[in-house]
């Protein structure tokens, strides 16, 4: 990374305890502009709460994140969007009865204009559609025929496609995907990790968060590596095996030196 370019998101000092349990324990974050940042950790190594403080689904004990040099504090997952960071969920959150246009638009649906909008609250279907497909044509999902069609008709991979040309839509700063290929075949992960390039391409970054290491390290410019509520590595995965990598996040090895601000 060009020691010159400034991260477009930072956390210093993060904390998050529940009781006696120390989720973040001083955990810093760095993500600098274009990358795609893999964020990889043993289950239970805080790596999920780091990712909810910065998409706002957890608020830090103490701590700062700062989007862009400037000190932000989510309070929500939708002020965290509102700053433009998108969230793919390891879930989805897509409603299956809806149809592709309605789910790419749940929560900000585009009204009529005039009375039929401001009183009647009707949606300007048409217009939604029109930006719907749009969004899918330009990431290349252009598998899906009807964009009116239900959510549910749709494979597994195709509804990864929606929620990650959602993400890219609405996307002003960032996007976190969460284990986006966890419950995908081999065929359909492989779109999916084409998807996450397109959406890099057009100068998004991405945060990916995945216990697949070939993916990790297919895709990734750096991996973030988690451990005991802490970022203890920060690596280069052209300098570094997978094995190594997992050695480190196990604590089977010790990071390279220079790796902690990487």
């Amino acid at each position: 990374m060009n020691s010159n370019t400034q991260p477009i998101l930072t956390a210093r000092g993060l904390t998050k305890n529940y009781g006696r349990v120390t989720a973040l324990d001083n955990a810093d974050f760095d993500l600098y502009p274009g990358e795609v940042l893999a964020v990889i950790g043993d289950n239970g190594a805080g790596k999920s709460t780091l990712i909810k403080a910065i998409s706002g689904a957890v608020i830090p004990d103490s701590g700062e994140i700062r989007l862009n040099g400037k000190p932000v504090q989510f309070a929500s997952p939708m002020k965290a969007r509102d700053a433009g960071i998108e969230t793919v969920y390891q879930t989805l959150a897509l409603s299956p009865a809806l149809s592709i246009a309605d789910n790419m638009f749940l929560g900000r649906e585009i009204r009529r204009s005039g009375i039929l909008g401001s009183v009647f609250r009707m949606l300007d279907r048409p217009r939604m559609e029109r930006f719907a497909k749009d969004k899918l044509s330009e990431l290349g999902i252009l598998t899906i025929q009807n964009i009116g069609q239900a959510v549910e008709t749709l494979s597994g991979g195709q509804r990864q496609g929606v929620a990650v040309a959602r993400a890219a839509a609405f996307a002003a700063k960032l996007i976190i995907m969460d284990e986006p290929t966890a419950a995908l075949g081999v065929k359909e992960s492989g779109r999916v990790l084409e998807l996450i390039r397109d959406v890099q391409k057009r100068g998004l970054p991405i945060v990916l968060i995945s216990h697949n290491m070939p993916h990790v390290f297919e895709v990734a410019d750096r991996v973030h590596i988690h451990r005991l509520g802490r970022r203890i590595a920060v690596v280069d995965p052209k300098s570094i095996s997978p094995s190594d990598a997992v050695a480190i996040m196990t604590g089977a090895q010790e990071p390279p030196r220079d790796s902690a601000a990487a």
